[in-house]
C-alpha cells in the first residue's frame, strides 16, 4: 500500500488521524446501541426499528446538508456537527447510567445520530478530493480505507468485551473522549470553500441542479443503484446478537461485528493492483455480488468459526467494491457538485443498510435466523445482476476513455497550478 500521502498532504493527514479516532468511539457504540436494545426488549424487530428510525432523518439531512457543503465552508460544517455528535454521546452515557435505561432516548439519539450524519458526511467527502492531488486519490482512498476498516474491525472488538464485562456506559465514555480529540484535530484542518457560496436560489432549487446532475450521469447512478441493492438486501448486522446466541457463544458478538473488517483490512492492505484497473464499473457489480453470496451462506454455517470466516470474505468484497464506487466520484464528479453528490452518496450507502437492518429484523421475525440470511443473500446477487444489465452505462465505463475523467483531472490541474 502506498503510504506517501499520508506522509505528504498535511490536511489529508489530519483527515485520516481525526477520522480514525472518531470512528474507533463511534464503531464502539454502533455495538452498544443495538446491543442495549437487544437487552431491553429481547426483540428482532425492536433491533431492526434502529435503521428505520435513522432513515428519515438521514434522506433529508443527507440532501441538505450536501447542498450546504457546496455553498458554505465544509471545515466549518464538519467541525458543527462533529461538536453536536459530542453532545449526543455525553446524552447516551447519562442515560446508560440510570436505573432504568430508557429505550425511547437509544432510538431519540440514534435518529440525532443519522441526521448529524447526513448534515457532516457531504461536506467531509467533498474535502477529501480537494485537499489530494488527483492522481493520488487511488493511494490516498487505500490509506483512508484502511482508518475506516481497522476502527471497524478494533472497534467492535473492544466494544464487545467492554458490554461483556463492565456495561455500555464504559462505551459511550470513550466515545466522548474520541470526538473531544477529533474536534481538537479538525480545528487544524484548513478552510475548504467552494465556487457556488454565493449561490442566490433557494436550498430546494439548489438540490434540484444536482439531482439534475446525478439523473445525466448513468454511470454514477449505477454505483448508488448497486450500493443500494447490496445493503438493502444483504446487511444482516442487526441480527448478530442472535447469531451469537444461536451458536452458544455470547463471546463472539464484538468478533461477529469484526470480521467483515478484516476482509476489508486485507484488501487495503493489498490494494496496489487497484491502480491498474481500468473498468471500475465491472469491478464495482462483481465484487457486490460476491458480498451478497457470502452473507447468503452464513445461513449453512455449522459453526461461529465458518460464520466467521464468511463475513472476513464478504468484507473482502464490500471494500473492494467501495474503493472502485469511491474512485469514480472522487475522480469524476466536478468540485461544484461534489457536495451535494456526496449527499446523494451518503444515502445510497446508508440507507441501503438502515433497510437492510430492518429487512434482516421481519424476516428473521418470519422465516427464522437462517432464512433471512439466505434469503438476504440470494436477493442481493439477482438484484445486482439486474441492475448491471438496466444500466449499462456503469458496466462499459472506462477511465481511459470516459469524458468526465478527463474534465475532472484537467480542472484540478488547474486548480493546484
Amino acid at each position: 500500500m502506498d503510504l506517501t500521502p499520508l506522509r505528504d498532504l498535511r490536511d489529508f493527514r489530519l483527515l485520516f488521524i481525526s477520522g480514525s479516532i472518531t470512528r474507533l468511539g463511534s464503531m464502539m457504540t454502533y455495538v452498544a446501541i443495538p446491543f442495549q436494545v437487544a437487552i431491553l426488549t429481547d426483540s428482532f424487530i425492536a433491533v431492526g426499528l434502529i435503521g428505520l428510525a435513522e432513515l428519515v432523518p438521514l434522506v433529508f439531512f443527507g440532501l441538505f446538508g450536501g447542498s450546504l457543503s457546496d455553498r458554505l465552508d465544509r471545515r466549518r460544517m464538519v467541525l458543527i456537527a462533529e461538536g453536536a455528535a459530542l453532545l449526543c454521546s455525553v446524552g447516551l452515557l447519562i442515560n446508560s447510567l440510570v436505573p432504568s435505561p430508557s429505550l425511547m432516548i437509544l432510538y431519540v439519539i440514534a435518529m440525532l445520530f443519522a441526521a448529524l450524519d447526513g448534515l457532516q458526511r457531504p461536506s467531509l467527502d467533498a474535502i477529501f478530493p480537494a485537499v489530494v492531488p488527483h492522481d493520488r486519490l487511488s493511494a490516498a482512498s487505500a490509506v483512508n480505507s484502511t482508518s475506516g476498516t481497522a476502527a471497524f474491525l478494533i472497534g467492535p472488538a473492544i466494544g464487545g468485551l467492554l458490554l461483556a464485562g463492565i456495561g455500555p456506559s464504559a462505551v459511550y465514555a470513550i466515545d466522548v473522549l474520541t470526538f473531544i480529540v477529533s474536534i481538537l484535530l479538525l480545528t487544524r484542518l484548513r478552510s475548504v470553500s467552494t465556487a457556488n457560496e454565493k449561490h442566490e436560489g433557494s436550498v430546494f432549487s439548489h438540490i434540484g441542479d444536482g439531482l439534475r446532475y446525478a439523473r445525466g450521469r448513468r454511470d454514477i447512478l449505477g454505483t448508488y443503484a448497486i450500493d443500494l441493492i447490496a445493503m438493502a438486501f444483504a446487511f444482516p448486522y442487526a441480527l448478530f446478537p442472535f447469531l451469537a446466541q444461536s451458536y452458544d457463544a455470547p463471546w463472539s458478538l464484538g468478533l461477529l461485528y469484526s470480521a467483515a473488517a478484516v476482509g476489508s483490512l486485507i484488501f487495503a492492505a493489498s490494494s496496489g493492483w487497484t491502480s491498474r484497473v481500468h473498468h471500475h464499473g465491472r469491478m464495482i457489480v462483481l465484487a457486490a455480488m460476491c458480498w451478497g453470496a457470502a452473507i447468503g451462506l452464513v445461513a449453512l454455517a455449522g459453526s461461529v468459526w465458518i460464520a466467521l470466516g464468511l463475513l472476513v470474505v464478504a468484507g473482502y468484497f464490500d471494500m473492494l467494491s467501495g474503493h472502485f464506487r469511491g474512485l469514480m466520484w472522487n475522480q469524476t464528479i466536478p468540485d461544484e457538485v461534489r457536495g451535494r453528490m456526496a449527499g446523494l452518496e451518503l444515502i445510497s450507502y446508508s440507507v441501503g443498510p438502515t433497510l437492510g437492518q430492518a429487512r434482516a429484523g421481519f424476516a428473521a421475525q418470519r422465516i427464522g435466523l437462517g432464512g433471512s440470511f439466505a434469503t438476504g443473500g440470494a436477493l442481493c446477487v439477482v438484484g445486482v445482476g439486474i441492475a448491471a444489465v438496466a444500466l449499462p452505462a456503469l458496466w462499459r465505463f472506462d477511465t481511459r476513455t470516459d469524458p468526465n475523467f478527463a474534465l475532472v483531472r484537467a480542472q484540478r490541474a488547474e486548480t493546484n497550478s
